[in-house]
């Protein structure tokens, strides 16, 4: 089968199309047939040197999350059978043909959409959830601000926001504004246009996904004894103090209960995922080079098989 495998760290030219065999799942896995892999600023930033970091060792396969058909069943599953239609997120390994993943780690794929974009699902929904909900605490009735709302996390973060009945703020580049609001936002801010943070006030909640400077302005947005949580920056001990507000860092981690939720809001029509570009396995560094980039709309997919 066909994968992605790094051997060395770099830039897109390290990453190579390799050949290798089709894996065997263990007691508690399944093997499932990829039609489609979510790509993610993890991705590169792993390929980059960052997989060092994470105590990982060379050479990585990359991706973790996937949309696709359980071939086969470790004997010690419950719940799923060959032929189930699932996505999720693994380990390793997603950008290629067949991926394993432990059972608990994947769930049935809402039958209202399609591979493509059921794969812009797991890991971005799943962020934003345990960053709003499980770190945040938002509530019906409060007001959340939330960074880079069109991008694959953020637009999916408006939509989870919306649907808890929380007040929400999308902040995005001015082109994004229409998208955006067809999100749910309540209200939008361009800031390309004004400064932010002298327009934001009084949130309760700010979800961050872009981090550096926007990160460090954004606590100027909270009320006091709010709290910010961040996807991407690494906060400093003690970094709220100054403005009598919380600080955390979200790191996505598979739940089953919590992806069971998610899918049933797409079931519901209350979520909607939206895919920016769809590529090849054999182009994955373009899409890395876009995802890098940080301006998508929505997500951006390897599609491994002509089904979807």
């Amino acid at each position: 089968m066909k994968a992605i495998r790094i051997d060395q760290y770099g830039d897109e030219r390290v990453l190579q199309v390799v050949e290798v065999a089709k894996p065997e799942p263990a007691s508690d896995q399944v093997l499932i047939k990829v039609y489609a892999a979510g790509v993610n600023p993890l991705d590169w930033k792993i390929r980059d040197g960052a997989g060092a970091r994470f105590g990982m060792s060379l050479p990585i396969f990359l991706g973790s999350e996937i949309a696709g058909v359980v071939e086969k069943v470790g004997q010690e599953v419950i719940g799923l059978s060959v032929g189930d239609e699932v996505y999720g997120m693994v380990k390793a390994g997603g950008y290629a043909e067949y991926a394993l993943a432990n059972a608990n780690e994947v769930a049935p794929k809402p039958a209202t959409i399609d591979f493509l974009h059921a794969v812009a699902v797991p890991l971005a929904g799943l962020t934003a959830w345990q960053a709003m909900f499980n770190e945040g605490k938002l509530g019906a009735g409060q007001k959340i601000l939330i960074t880079a709302a069109a991008g694959g996390v953020g637009s999916l973060a408006v939509q989870l926001a919306k649907a808890k009945g929380a007040i929400v703020t999308g902040m995005a580049s001015g082109e994004n504004e229409t998208f955006v609001r067809a999100l749910g936002a309540d209200v939008f801010v361009d800031y390309t246009k004004q400064p932010f943070d002298e327009v934001v006030t009084n949130m309760d909640v700010v979800f961050d996904a872009v981090g550096g400077d926007t990160f460090e302005r954004a606590f100027k947005c909270l009320k006091k004894k709010g709290i910010i949580v961040t996807s991407v920056a690494f906060p400093a001990a003690g970094q709220g103090e100054a403005y009598d507000v919380r600080v955390a860092r979200v790191l996505c981690k598979p739940d089953r209960d919590e992806l069971d939720q998610i899918s049933q809001l797409v079931l519901d029509g209350k979520l909607q995922p939206h895919v920016s570009h769809i590529f090849p396995l054999e182009q994955v560094g373009m899409a890395h080079q876009l995802s890098k980039q940080g301006r998508t709309r929505g997500k951006i997919i390897l599609q491994l098989s002509a089904r979807y």
